[in-house]
């Protein structure tokens, strides 16, 4: 680090008390997706006792500008997401939600927290890059509703790197993830409705069994898996809801599967998606019944730039050892409407570990109700933040 960074790491440092506070407030008073009003306000007041001005995106995102004074044309779009989870939270702590029935169980409030810090670092330094910041606080990322809205807006329009965050408890606090390629699934929502027809058991040939054929299209769903699919591509194909019929003794007229895909590759994802709509058609007119499917696409594949992720690689080298950054690992098959961002411009989602084995909610499952981070790593979220930022922007990465 040169003699600017390490003034700006020492602020951050200075700043930490301030960064948890915030952190906490959020974690007390979780919103969740399309709700965070108050979130939203606390977000645009600390922005402007820092001096930097912003804009309501949609009616509970937050965007907001910093330009740096040295020479410099290019422009970074940092996120954060900022909603909570319906979630009842059962860690008791001082700073434990005051929402019944909803929590910070992702992590969100940390990733809002710290690019505030970040933006504070920033909008104080403004000597010490070229170029231009772009802040985006996200909505409804739980529900892949917010970024949409960003990239449509035209938020993103003109940038040239964009980067986001995300906390990891299975990830030793102090740890940096930064990975090219493939790092998140996508999501995708279906719904098969199954139409048979009406009959008494006793005489099942007068009726269409809408449970019978529900139930072979649930099982013929894992042959996309592995027979109609490459043992070397993620697929993931789930039925959560089956729902049918109206009595014990009657052959079911109708019924509802309600499931979800997750893949690692627009290509296999468009694929699955029409191998399992003739694979359902099928099905139901082998035995007489129709079906009707519905989609939700709530996010697409997360797949990292490999330039942006080695340039994320270098910064963490740099700033936190060798040892203390992880270049590879699995991708998740858990989406996160980052992907959209990426899709538009080039970037990389980073995991910033918050995992202490001495402190057990540390190590929760993200979504679990004793979630919670080690908040020695909102430091290193705040100089992924700022550093990457400046770096970018200055050519220095």
């Amino acid at each position: 680090m040169d003699e600017v960074e390490k003034r700006l790491t020492a602020e951050i440092q200075n700043d930490h008390r301030y960064v948890v506070g915030l952190r906490r407030y959020f974690h007390m008073h979780p919103e969740i997706a399309r709700e965070e009003f108050n979130t939203a306000k606390k977000i645009e007041d600390e922005l402007d006792a820092a001096g930097i001005a912003h804009k309501r995106v949609g009616e509970t995102g937050v965007y907001a500008e910093i330009r740096g004074t040295k020479p410099g044309k290019k422009t970074i779009v940092l996120r954060a997401d900022i909603d909570a989870l319906p979630i009842q939270e059962t860690h008791a702590c001082e700073y434990m939600s005051t929402v019944p029935g909803k929590m910070h169980a992702c992590g969100h409030d940390a990733h809002t927290a710290s690019l505030i810090g970040a933006a504070r670092i920033l909008a104080s330094h403004t000597d010490a890059f070229g170029g231009t910041v772009r802040l985006t606080f996200q909505a409804g990322e739980e529900i892949g509703y917010g970024a949409r809205i960003f990239v449509d807006g035209g938020f993103l329009d003109g940038a040239d790197r964009t980067f986001g965050i995300h906390t990891a408890s299975n990830v030793p606090v102090g740890s940096v993830v930064a990975m090219e390629g493939p790092n998140n699934a996508s999501v995708d929502w279906f719904k098969i409705s199954v139409q048979g027809y009406p009959a008494h058991v006793s005489t099942p040939e007068l009726g269409v069994d809408a449970v019978y054929i529900a139930s072979h299209i649930v099982v013929a769903l894992q042959a996309l898996v592995t027979r109609r699919t490459s043992p070397m591509d993620n697929v993931l194909i789930g039925v959560g809801k089956l729902t049918a019929g109206d009595a014990y003794n009657i052959v079911a007229q109708k019924a509802e599967l309600e499931g979800t895909i997750r893949v690692l590759s627009p290509e296999t994802r468009k694929a699955v998606k029409g191998q399992l709509e003739t694979l359902a058609s099928n099905i139901a007119s082998s035995f007489g019944g129709t079906v009707k499917i519905e989609w939700k696409d709530f996010t697409s594949p997360l797949i990292n730039d490999r330039e942006a992720a080695l340039e994320v690689q270098r910064l963490a080298f740099d700033i936190f050892g060798s040892d203390k950054v992880i270049t590879q690992r699995k991708p998740s098959l858990g989406g996160d409407d980052f992907a959209e961002y990426i899709i538009k411009v080039p970037g990389v989602y980073a995991y910033v570990g918050t995992g202490n084995p001495a402190k057990k909610e540390t190590v929760a499952a993200h979504h679990d109700s004793m979630f919670d981070i080690d908040e020695e790593a909102l430091n290193v979220a705040v100089s992924l933040y700022t550093l990457y930022a400046i770096r970018f922007l200055n050519g220095t990465v």
